[in-house]
């Protein structure tokens, strides 16, 4: 493995490189860098988590004049919460040579973005849209950029920013370095790379087993109607520092966030219809350890990396490989570990065994936790909160009332009550979800659509057996699992599965 020392960066940045820690090049890091160093176009393929930031940022600013006063370098994301994440990472590995960076993004005002920019930043990170009404407006020009590199290109497309892409790629020089990452390589990317990129060296970092091996993977069989307890007792046991909770629609996310609360929980949700101020709100509680659960949509948590995830818990299963792998990846990050719960209904183990098979990793069955053991796995936890402050100096003002009334009761019973009291009485409130459909895996066979080539119609990407498709801005949409004029108001078969009433009215949620 290369240390960082071995690629010819300056001093400076291996000075920064030293100081956040970092020691040995990651495998994207070790094969791309050199390339990039030589200003090749390159297409690097690695998964979420493995370093690619640093893998271009590096030679970006190794090659990059702190007397620089133009937009020379920049670069696209598909989310902002990913521009915000890039523009972090390139301000700190760029700190001691004094580079300006800025992240440029919708639901931010417009007018602080164009007051930044006066300050003259040479590295733009932005997402395709916001970047595109700086270009109209005349408040961002290219002509003078050297370097363009395209992260999480398969992201970009997948939430519809082609056109985008294309007309910013238009009006940057042509005697430019371009660079794109992508955890996949279909189609459009490739289209994509032989429009822009000229004889790009190609790097691939596929690992062997797709799941992160610090992550312990655990599944509950559950039936619909018994999720949401199974989620509580869940909770209890576990006592997650900071736990992500997965639903697939906003509704879902709605429902839950807003019953967790009622049961006492810190939670809050995370979708797309919330305004960015709300979403702002929701993540600097989450981040600042106010609430310790977000409820999220697939959606809503592309591009976040908050450290201190515990527990990531699948609610309902997604619907492909590929999401499952990138919801899982929010824990176990930065070398610690983390724990991936997925609660599936009796008919979705086929669905279950097909996520297995593409990510190469068994996932292990556990039972559903009982009463007593939630309950005993907050009791503990609260002992252990309780043993911490014994062992702290600054309970001395405590001592005295607590002779006084060792005088008067029974030691035990003393603890006893503090523990029942530092636990709190569970609120008991009943709540109904409205129920989901189960995800089924479809059999694989050949489907001919109007562009003539053919694709498979499994659970893989797109599932058309469950009527989901992802349209532009990246919301899934289901139809035909549950919003109804009637309320809902299916029925649960013998296995506990939700069955729709006739009078289900499909909606778009």
């Amino acid at each position: 493995m290369k240390t960082f020392a071995d690629f010819g960066l300056e001093p400076k940045v291996l000075q920064a490189i030293t100081e956040l820690g970092f020691e040995e090049a990651t495998p994207i890091q070790s094969k791309s860098i050199p390339i990039a160093m030589t200003g090749s176009d390159l297409i690097g393929q690695a998964q979420t988590g493995t370093g690619k930031t640093a893998a271009f940022g590096l030679p970006l600013i190794h090659k990059i004049p702190a007397s620089e006063d133009r937009i020379v370098a920049l670069i696209m994301t598909p989310t902002r919460e990913l521009a915000i994440q890039v523009s972090e990472e390139i301000g700190k590995l760029s700190r001691f040579k004094g580079l300006r960076t800025l992240p440029i993004y919708g639901g931010q005002e417009i007018g602080r973005q164009i007051r930044a920019l006066k300050k003259r930043p040479q590295i733009i990170i932005g997402t395709p849209g916001r970047l595109l009404d700086h270009i109209n407006r005349k408040t961002i020009k290219l002509d003078d950029v050297q370097t363009v590199v395209l992260d999480e290109a398969d992201e970009m497309l997948d939430m519809g920013f082609m056109e985008d892409i294309t007309a910013i790629l238009s009006l940057v020089p042509e005697e430019r370095q371009t660079m794109l990452f992508s955890a996949t390589m279909p189609p459009n990317i490739q289209k994509l790379a032989q429009q822009f990129l000229k004889n790009p060296v190609h790097v691939s970092v596929i690992p062997k087993q797709v799941s992160a091996p610090l992550i312990e993977q655990s599944y509950i069989e559950v039936q619909e109607r018994q999720k949401f307890e199974a989620l509580c007792r869940l909770l209890d046991i576990e006592s997650p520092e900071l736990a992500i909770i997965f639903g697939r629609t906003k509704r879902r996310v709605d429902e839950l966030s807003e019953a967790l609360q009622k049961r006492g929980y810190s939670a809050d949700g995370l979708h797309g219809d919330l305004s960015q101020n709300q979403r702002d709100n929701v993540m600097r509680k989450f981040r600042d350890g106010s609430i310790d659960v977000l409820v999220a949509t697939d959606v809503a948590a592309r591009g976040l990396d908050v450290s201190g995830v515990s527990h990531v818990i699948n609610f309902d299963l997604p619907q492909d490989p590929e999401s499952y792998v990138h919801r899982i990846g929010r824990t176990g990050r930065a070398g610690k570990e983390g724990s991936a719960w997925s609660f599936v209904t009796p008919r979705e183990i086929d669905h279950l065994r097909f996520i297995e098979k593409v990510t190469r990793h068994r996932i292990a069955r556990k039972p559903l936790p009982t009463m007593a053991e939630a309950i005993e796995g907050k009791q503990k936890v609260q002992a252990e909160r309780l043993l911490e402050l014994v062992h702290r100096d600054d309970i001395q003002e405590y001592k005295g009332i607590a002779i006084h009334l060792l005088e008067q009761y029974d030691s035990v019973h003393l603890l006893a009550a503090a523990i029942k009291l530092l636990t709190g009485e569970k609120k008991d409130v009943d709540i109904e979800l409205t129920p989901e459909e189960p995800i089924r895996a479809k059999k694989r066979r050949p489907d001919i659509r109007s562009s003539g080539r053919r694709f498979s119609g499994g659970s893989f990407g797109s599932n058309r057996g469950s009527g989901n498709y992802r349209g532009r801005g990246g919301s899934n949409r289901t139809y035909g699992s549950g919003s109804s004029r009637d309320g809902g108001k299916g029925r649960f078969d013998s296995r506990g599965d939700y069955r729709k009433s006739k009078s289900d009215d499909y909606m778009d949620r």
